[in-house]
């Protein structure tokens, strides 16, 4: 059974495009925008590029974490150094840029720091184990550091969890895949952006980004584990034929019946 990699090697094809259009609609100037090539793996780099912003800008008022990959493999046919590799990437790379920016941010007494995580970081689901391992670490080291930051009220630790939106991401992938299911239950990436500056602006400490069925899930898995456990089985079971039968999905396809939860 092959291992799927999902990566993040669109990002900067979509800034391009990005900074075309807010040429177009905006009065920034070429001083305003500042492009880093940046790898989370290179963790030794992350000071220098924190440094570089704030020489250029005098500041840096938010920091959002939207790096990293996915995985999608049966556990026992996954080599371990897929597991060190997202880790590696989603976790340490994401905490070792944190903690560079977060000593510009105390120092000012203020500032945003907000995490890009997911709804598989407060569920589990299967395919992606590793996956799920690295969003539950983001999800834990980031309410934990908030703890730490109280006597630092106006930083924020803002915790974003989308659930399926809709992304090129299959099709950028490396080993072309040419069935990767429907997509159009998925969010709107503009909605979903739209929610997430909502949920920055308003400095909400944990938001779920989600249609239904999957905020219903996420909900289960808060206030009815057991009935939650029941569904992943269910749905599961039904993702892992998939996956075997060549349909490649980031999250879990849409459940053939509805669940009626009680009040």
């Amino acid at each position: 059974m092959k291992t799927k990699h999902f990566s993040s090697n669109l990002m900067l094809s979509l800034l391009g495009v990005f900074l075309v259009k807010m040429r177009e609609i905006s009065t920034l100037t070429e001083k305003d925008i500042l492009v880093l090539r940046l790898d989370l793996t290179d963790r030794s780099s992350h000071e220098a590029a924190t440094n570089s912003v704030i020489k250029h800008f005098g500041k840096i008022d938010v920091l959002v974490n939207n790096g990293g990959r996915s995985q999608r493999s049966l556990f026992m046919d996954t080599n371990l150094d897929v597991y060190s590799a997202i880790m590696e990437l989603n976790y340490l790379g994401t905490i070792s840029l944190t903690k560079h920016v977060l000593k510009h941010m105390i120092e000012r007494k203020r500032g945003k720091i907000v995490t890009v995580s997911s709804v598989m970081g407060i569920m589990g689901a299967p395919l992606a184990s590793g996956y799920c391992a690295s969003k539950h670490a983001l999800q834990g080291f980031f309410n934990s550091l908030r703890t730490e930051l109280t006597d630092y009220p106006e930083i924020s630790i803002i915790n974003i969890c989308p659930g399926p939106v809709q992304s090129k991401i299959i099709q950028n992938l490396a080993e072309i895949i040419t069935n990767s299911g429907d997509q159009s239950h998925k969010m709107p990436t503009d909605r979903c952006v739209r929610l997430t500056l909502v949920s920055t602006a308003n400095d909400l400490k944990e938001a779920w980004i989600s249609d239904h069925p999957y905020l219903a899930v996420c909900y289960l898995w808060q206030y009815a584990p057991t009935w939650a456990w029941w569904l992943m089985n269910r749905m599961g079971k039904r993702r892992i034929q998939n996956f075997k039968s060549g349909v490649v999905s980031l999250f879990l396809s849409p459940p053939l019946t509805c669940v009626s939860l009680p009040c």
